[in-house]
């Protein structure tokens, strides 16, 4: 969708482009403290994110962008790609030099090409010491060598979403809270005919938050450290030992799923247990004047964290997105601009609130929004910038972590053993090799 001038501005045709300028330093919609960033003359940009599970999320994006325009007359296009296609179109727009000016990206992809991305230290210092301070884990990804390559956006956080009524029925009165509680659930409702089931595919959220829990839970981790390969583990076998048995209980076809499936399958009443973003409940929520099945499903639906395994705590990937800006755009200042008005209080508190607990803040000041407490179903998703473990644990970040999660190296390892392809040890060896082609110590 494309806001032009036309739209959302009046003004005579001759309008000088200084006029803009003058017009974004004295507007009051725009922050009176910190940078200063005028646009260039001319400017115009374009952002690529990626496609909304809830529709108040891009829905306030646009309204916010529309209010931007409005202040300073710089016209913003704001396009969208699934889930699975921002990392490629990323990492093709930073080594060919040319795309949108701005990109949301995932994880630590800032760091696979950090020389392609806009220095925006002034930026994320600005608005880290005016908000509190950037929670610990978003910030990691989106700086490198104490400079913000990009501005942390936010987390989508991941918990189970259930249905209370079939946990029930399969004989619990709450849901377990422990690995081995969970599998005999599994079990039982699988008994029921009410499977559970957890993206053993390419989901670049679902298949990596349930792949890292299901390592970390169980003690694993893909490096030590200093960045060496340590994934050939007996905690590692443990892990897939226990995704075997519960991959047993699942619905068939999860190996092929991407982030989508797990939605569309437990909405349809095809499955009782998930790992998902709020966005399943609230698609529910928000259709059920329309769906009495689904006005079923929203009624029974619960929320809570993921059991904590042999570790004895909960250990949580998460999916941090990065607002980037790069080097290529020819309007730097605009795009620091656009990014500086955001993130202002006016906006971001609009953003986080009709998300509806889909996008979790990133700046300690908005950890209170009142949406975290506007539905019990929320709470499970209310600290997920707070607690995430970043990606390529214990090690540092960077374009080995990166790539290795881009590759797909860990869910792989998981999916090939649930599956059969390959044995236990086969299957931690090839991720072993796998991951060294990236690790180089």
């Amino acid at each position: 969708m494309k806001f032009t001038r036309r739209d959302v501005i009046r003004t005579t045709a001759g309008a000088a482009a200084g006029a803009l300028g003058s017009r974004f330093i004295s507007s009051p919609a725009l922050a009176q403290d910190g940078p200063k960033y005028k646009p260039e003359d001319g400017a115009k940009l374009r952002l690529l994110r990626w496609s909304p599970f809830v529709q108040g999320d891009e829905d306030q994006w646009l309204a916010n962008t529309k209010r931007f325009t409005e202040a300073t007359g710089v016209a913003v296009r704001v396009d969208k790609e699934s889930w699975e296609d921002i990392r490629p179109k990323a990492a093709v727009a930073a080594n060919v030099g040319s795309g949108p000016d701005l990109m949301f990206v995932w994880f630590d992809d800032p760091h696979q090409y950090p020389d392609k991305l806009h220095d925006v230290s002034e930026l994320g210092e600005y608005l880290g010491s005016k908000y509190g301070g950037w929670h610990d884990g978003p910030k990691q990804y989106a700086t490198r060598e104490g400079k913000f390559i990009g501005l942390p956006l936010a987390t989508i956080g991941n918990a189970i979403v259930y249905r209370e009524s079939w946990v029930k029925e399969a004989g619990f009165s709450e849901f377990p809270k422990d690995t081995k509680g969970f599998l005999e659930l599994c079990k039982a409702l699988q008994a029921k005919g009410h499977p559970a089931g957890f993206t053993h595919g390419h989901g670049v959220g679902d298949g990596n938050n349930y792949a890292h829990w299901l390592l970390w839970s169980h003690g694993g981790q893909m490096v030590d450290e200093s960045g060496k390969v340590t994934i050939n583990s007996p905690e590692t076998l443990k892990a897939i030992e226990y995704a075997q048995e519960l991959y047993k209980t699942f619905i068939p076809g999860t190996e092929s799923w991407l982030d989508v499936n797990n939605n569309r399958a437990f909405l349809a009443g095809e499955l009782a247990v998930i790992a998902n973003g709020i966005s399943a409940y609230n698609t529910a929520k928000i259709n059920k004047d329309n769906d009495p099945k689904l006005a079923e499903i929203a009624k029974d639906i619960r929320t809570t964290n993921l059991p904590i395994g042999p570790v004895g705590k909960s250990v949580e990937l998460f999916q941090v997105t990065t607002a980037v800006i790069f080097n290529y755009t020819p309007y730097p200042n605009a795009a620091k601009a656009y990014l500086q008005f955001m993130f202002e209080e006016p906006q971001m508190k609009d953003w986080i609130t009709s998300s509806a607990g889909y996008c979790c803040q990133t700046l300690k000041a908005f950890d209170n929004n009142p949406v975290w407490t506007a539905d019990p179903n929320n709470a499970a998703y209310a600290k997920a910038s707070a607690t995430l473990r970043p990606n390529g644990y214990a090690g540092p970040l960077g374009y080995a972590s990166a790539a290795t999660m881009a590759d797909y190296v860990l869910v792989d390892m998981f999916a090939k053993a649930v599956t059969g392809q390959a044995t236990p040890q086969e299957a931690m060896e090839e991720a072993e090799k796998r991951a060294n082609r990236y690790y180089r110590v």
